[in-house]
């Protein structure tokens, strides 16, 4: 290997050094604050779960067992986001070389698909309830609603006031969904008090399914472009390739990917061809400085491609075994 095949390597390595350290520096303190809080809106979620369910239960209300239902399933999305947030944490290894930062990408996955199931079991139940209507006790249901909405707004507003990762946004969606459905039950307990019309619970569980399913399509997206191996949605791959031609020094760019790895890092890999190879090491700090202060990508691999006489290296032809000394 040559020496200057050697240095752009050390560079790629400091560079995916400096972008696991800003990581951690930016991320790593905040995928700890992200995972603690988790675990507190956990149990606080799965205790007045219980409750949800023992009132809607006792007072026949479908509105509140359909919130009760949500908010168990909050409990477990809240659980694999705090499990993903301790994974994403831990070490690169031999095995996995990028750590294990996909896990809360996987968490948000999880949570996405248990909301759809939450939709068509909440849908299936009312639209059977619609069929055969039951007496509900409106004033019991307004009340635990009442409780589920102050418990919900507490939640909603700890992880609004956390780091939003992808992992958090699966669990503050949950969250926001059970907000709706607690507004949902509570009216539902009003209008029953009120009129005695027992139809409004099941068919305000269906407008609260409806939100959690339009809720969830845009978190699901996002998921499906990060395992898709997807150029970040505020990305223009052509704006990036324009400004990486526009660094003193550069020829042309090919060869140019960008995905995401975590919500806390995006990476770069791309053909980079210069006019002599011999300025590649005052090249590259100023492409990979650019990148992270335009597009906040962290983690680079550049290749380098010259045309000078020297070393007669073409287009598209492995560069590093040049006469750089």
């Amino acid at each position: 290997m040559s020496r200057l095949h050697a240095q752009a390597h050390d560079h790629h390595d400091h560079d995916h050094g400096d972008g696991c350290a800003h990581a951690h520096a930016l991320g790593g303190h905040h995928h700890h604050g992200s995972g603690r809080v988790l675990v507190f809106s956990l149990c606080f979620t799965l205790v007045f779960a219980v409750v949800e369910l023992v009132g809607g239960w006792v007072s026949g209300s479908l509105a509140l067992m359909s919130d009760a239902g949500h908010m168990f399933t909050d409990s477990s999305s809240l659980a694999i986001g705090a499990v993903a947030a301790w994974l994403a944490r831990r070490p690169a290894s031999r095995v996995h070389s990028f750590g294990l930062q996909r896990a809360e990408v996987l968490g948000a996955l999880v949570n996405a698909v248990l909301m759809i199931g939450v939709v068509v079991a909440i849908a299936v139940s009312a639209i059977d309830r619609l069929f055969s209507p039951a007496p509900v006790t409106g004033g019991m249901v307004l009340v635990i609603a009442g409780l589920g909405l102050l418990v919900n707004l507490i939640i909603g507003f700890i992880l609004l006031r956390g780091e939003q990762t992808m992992n958090v946004r699966g669990a503050l969606l949950h969250v926001m969904g059970d907000l709706a459905g607690s507004v949902a039950a509570m009216v539902a307990g009003i209008v029953i008090m009120a009129t005695g019309w027992t139809p409004i619970d099941p068919i305000l569980s269906l407008f609260v399914s409806l939100l959690i399913a339009i809720s969830a399509f845009p978190l699901l997206r996002d998921v499906l472009r990060v395992l898709m191996e997807g150029v970040p949605r505020d990305v223009d791959t052509g704006h990036v390739s324009r400004a990486l031609i526009d660094v003193e020094g550069v020829r042309s760019v090919h060869d140019l990917h960008v995905w995401t790895l975590s919500s806390s890092q995006r990476a770069l890999a791309a053909h980079v061809e210069i006019a002599r190879l011999a300025e590649w090491e005052t090249i590259l700090p100023r492409l990979q400085t650019m990148l992270a202060e335009r597009f906040a990508i962290t983690h680079t691999t550049l290749q380098p491609e010259g045309r000078d006489t020297a070393d007669s290296c073409g287009r598209g032809q492995h560069c590093g075994v040049a006469s750089a000394g």
